[in-house]
């Protein structure tokens, strides 16, 4: 009794995974170079529209990532969102601490009389 296995090519995924984190990443690359004033001046949350579009666009690629490189593509729904609701979760409070120390750092550079401390 002869087993045959066909082997079947990965190599159009791997293109597609290639393309779609260079787009994103070449996106990121060119706002971070342009800085246009429209997204760089204008605040959301005390923070600029371009610092959020560079968390989001961050955070899709992580995500991505993720789904392509660890396979979990091809999982349940559950596990998937085990292995991912605690890391979006962790990545939001990451970014919710940085912010408010890093407002917190600057307004003592720039209001306070105790710059010294930093």
């Amino acid at each position: 009794m002869s087993h045959t296995h066909e082997h079947t090519s990965n190599l159009g995924r791997i293109w597609t995974v290639f393309g779609i984190l260079s787009a994103i990443t070449i996106v990121e690359v060119i706002l971070g170079i342009a800085k246009p004033d429209v997204l760089f001046l204008h605040e959301l949350f005390r923070l600029s529209i371009l610092n959020w579009i560079f968390i989001i666009l961050t955070v899709v690629k992580a995500y991505y990532i993720m789904w392509a490189f660890m396979h979990l593509e091809g999982e349940k729904g559950s596990l998937r969102w085990s292995i991912v609701s605690p890391l979006v979760f962790l990545i939001i409070y990451l970014v919710f601490i940085l912010l408010i120390e890093g407002n917190y750092i600057f307004d003592v550079f720039h209001q306070s009389q105790y710059k010294w401390i930093f």
